[in-house]
């Protein structure tokens, strides 16, 4: 079994047994209790690589530096936006997991044969609304080089290579490696206007003969009323929610 498939199927597990427990007040199993803190543990890697944190949190950064604001909004504020909308993206995609994992019985019993079954049922229906999403917004392109990467590998160990387009080897690298490449064409673009005020502002101090003084701190005013009339943050959340749709 994959690394990556059986890190997905624990915290899968994990979600199913503790919504199952915390219905029928099972919380004493031991079991139980080592899974959920084992979701815990993978919560980082589950909240940077598969959700939409990535690129929202690299547009931010890159939105302050065009700003030219240093430390302003904080790092605290921009982590923070970026959690709350990926939350508010990544809600819906939770909802259809639970929803496709439903219930897991005899949580009383889990090594039980059947509850050991039904464990890996719902592990297994629960991630296809995160493949789904992850295959939604990786390009073409990065699932067939990293396919073909993954194929090689296989090639060298000796194995037949028995990996496809839609398996998680294939889609996370690859919904990570899109996520990235979208997030600096936005910033491209948001990056654009601002240069342009801050070559203007540098040609008219430069004319005026002020060579002391720095562009940037006359261009920053300017950038800021830019981004307030024009309703940059509505602009710029409104972009970055409507591109998951």
């Amino acid at each position: 079994m994959k690394p990556v498939f059986c890190l997905l199927s624990f915290f899968l597990f994990s979600q199913t047994a503790f919504a199952q427990a915390s219905g029928g007040s099972d919380l004493s199993n031991p079991v139980v209790m080592v899974i959920v803190l084992g979701a815990l543990s993978l919560a980082p890697f589950v909240l940077i690589m598969l959700t939409s944190f990535v690129k929202i949190s690299v547009v931010l950064s890159i939105l302050r530096n065009a700003l030219g604001t240093q430390q302003v909004p904080p790092n605290q504020v921009i982590t923070g936006l970026a959690f709350v909308l990926t939350i508010f993206i990544m809600v819906p995609v939770a909802r259809q997991m639970y929803q496709a994992a439903g219930t897991i019985a005899n949580t009383r019993d889990i090594f039980s044969e059947a509850s050991v079954k039904s464990l890996f049922e719902a592990g297994k229906q629960g991630k296809e609304p995160l493949r789904r999403f992850l295959a939604k917004h990786s390009h073409d392109k990065d699932r067939v080089l990293f396919m073909e990467m993954a194929s090689r590998l296989d090639g060298q160990a000796n194995q037949p290579p028995q990996i496809g387009r839609e398996d998680f080897q294939v889609v996370i690298p690859a919904f990570v490696t899109s996520e990235l490449k979208e997030a600096f064409q936005i910033g491209f673009l948001v990056f654009v206007p601002f240069i342009i005020i801050d070559m203007v502002v540098a040609n008219v101090l430069l004319s005026m003969g002020m060579h002391m003084l720095s562009p940037s701190v006359i261009s920053l005013p300017f950038k800021l009323l830019l981004f307030v009339l024009v309703d940059g943050w509505f602009l710029l959340v409104r972009g970055l929610v409507l591109s998951y749709l």
